[in-house]
């Protein structure tokens, strides 16, 4: 295994096996995202049995299985085993406490070693690793809810089909609806949008709307919104026992620990992203680490999937979030790796797909939220790294870079591949200034196969790379020939 599948994908048992090639790559200009790539080897049916206990609440069980969740935000058996259809990233299915600070524990392991390999390293972490899925689940839920809520609004006030980050409702005309539905007194309402909260505008835009939510307002005892199905107004907070609160206490804690441990090493923590119905719930938590972290330089990244449809909207609306409260943009751009499964289980449970149309949409979409990013560097202190083996937007990328006087040496842009794949693209970046960054896997060969034996699902992807890198080499060779300079060793 070591002298092929491993080798071509895995960097090595341990921190200590792995030096020689992150120092290898690193002579060429190439930097390591530390990645230990254990994996537990579960049975379909016992990741399926994990997940379904771990997914559902006290209160659910109690009531026979029934949720006021949205179908999206429940846990369901078919889909039960996370890993299916899912070939380039790792997955975790919760077992104890215990195992989530032992998760945490390997994450700050991967950090200690980032920093030791490098002065800019990079780190990535999976939030669904350090914590019970269903506070994910339940969390989403609450915020999906609430933003449809606003957009419900919005059109009603003849405002639809306006970008997110430019919808903006009349606070007068809000109150107004929401005596009617009965939410609450219309003393308590004008309470809530005052000028201290809002400002004097008399609007009120997606991100005031999102604030709301916060514990610190009136408003979060009151938080129901209406079931456009039922009609009638239900409660957008589900109950949790006590150990359920000690767990989402638990997870934001080690989240904690591990911006923490990143900020004293130097090293930037990427959160990587997941699912679409743990995703409004990481994007929020990872939120919330960047205006903590983030005030001096991006430290904290997080991940946008470039092949959903409202990725637009998440990248506008928090590079304006930043802006507007003054801490520095991170994000990592990336296609994304849950396609075929997300396909499949919105048309099996019956809710929209959330994933674009086409490849070529997705393409447009990448290079839209990454033409917004690089036109925000001109002028803020945010970074951004472009995650692609795709060789157009890769130069896409240089080309707007040039033409917006971005240079490689202020190190905003950076790029990154996973090991194994499109050296072609990594290494000339490379050795020509650009920073670059490797996502390197590493553990022990017996613990790391799980994740492996999913990855050979990209074989046809892996040759086309290696199709492409051998025709690369091979005009490379009769250039030489015909030069003559294949006979001289370079000095």
């Amino acid at each position: 295994m070591k002298m092929t599948f491993y080798g071509q994908f895995v960097a090595g048992e341990d921190q200590e096996s792995i030096r020689p090639l992150i120092q290898h790559n690193r002579a060429f200009g190439v930097g390591s995202i530390l990645d230990y790539s254990v994996e537990e080897d579960l049975t379909p049916e016992e990741a399926e049995r994990k997940e379904m206990e771990s997914c559902t609440s006290a209160v659910e069980r109690d009531s026979r299985g029934t949720s006021k969740r949205e179908k999206q935000f429940q846990a369901h058996r078919a889909f039960g085993d996370r890993r299916g259809g899912v070939v380039s990233a790792r997955t975790y299915f919760y077992a104890s406490e215990a195992k989530c600070d032992s998760h945490m524990e390997t994450f700050l392991r991967c950090i200690e070693a980032s920093g030791g390999a490098s002065e800019d390293g990079f780190s990535a972490i999976k939030l669904s690793a350090l914590g019970r899925p269903q506070f994910l689940l339940q969390f989403s839920d609450v915020l999906t809810k609430w933003r449809r809520f606003f957009h419900q609004m919005a059109a009603e006030q003849g405002k639809a089909g306006l970008a997110a980050v430019d919808t903006k409702l009349e606070v007068a005309a809000l109150q107004e609806s929401v005596v009617k539905m009965g939410i609450a007194s219309r003393t308590e309402i004008e309470n809530w949008f005052t000028a201290e909260t809002l400002g004097v505008s008399g609007t009120l835009d997606l991100l005031d709307w999102d604030s709301l939510i916060d514990s610190k307002t009136e408003l979060s005892k009151h938080l129901v919104v209406p079931n456009m199905q039922t009609g009638q107004l239900e409660p957008l907070l589900s109950q949790f026992t006590k150990e359920e609160e000690l767990q989402m206490t638990r997870m934001l804690q080690r989240m904690d620990v591990l911006a923490k441990k990143a900020s004293e090493a130097g090293v930037r923590l990427m959160v990587d992203a997941e699912q679409t119905y743990f995703q409004p719930a990481i994007s929020r938590l990872t939120l919330e680490m960047q205006r903590r972290f983030n005030v001096e330089k991006p430290l904290i990244f997080n991940t946008y999937q470039c092949y959903l449809k409202d990725a637009y909207d998440n990248v506008t609306l928090d590079v304006e979030l930043a802006r507007r409260e003054g801490w520095c943009f991170g994000a990592k751009l990336v296609r994304g790796a849950y396609m075929a499964q997300e396909r499949a289980r919105a048309l099996e449970i019956g809710y929209e797909d959330p994933i674009n149309p086409t490849y070529e949409a997705t393409n447009t979409m990448y290079h839209r939220c990454l033409n917004y990013v690089l036109e925000e560097l001109k002028h803020a202190r945010a970074a951004v790294m472009v995650a692609s083996h795709n060789e157009d937007t890769v130069r896409f990328t240089l080309r707007r870079m040039e033409e917006l006087g971005l240079h490689p040496a202020d190190r905003q842009v950076y790029f990154g591949q996973l090991l194994g794949m499109c050296d072609q693209i990594s290494f000339p970046l490379g050795q020509a200034g650009f920073p670059v960054y490797k996502y390197v896997p590493y553990g022990p060969v017996m613990e790391v196969l799980p994740y492996l034996s999913r990855r050979a699902l990209e074989n046809s992807g892996v040759m086309k790379g290696a199709q492409r890198e051998r025709q690369l080499l091979w005009q490379e060779l009769k250039r030489r020939l015909r030069t003559g300079s294949l006979c001289h060793r370079p000095a």
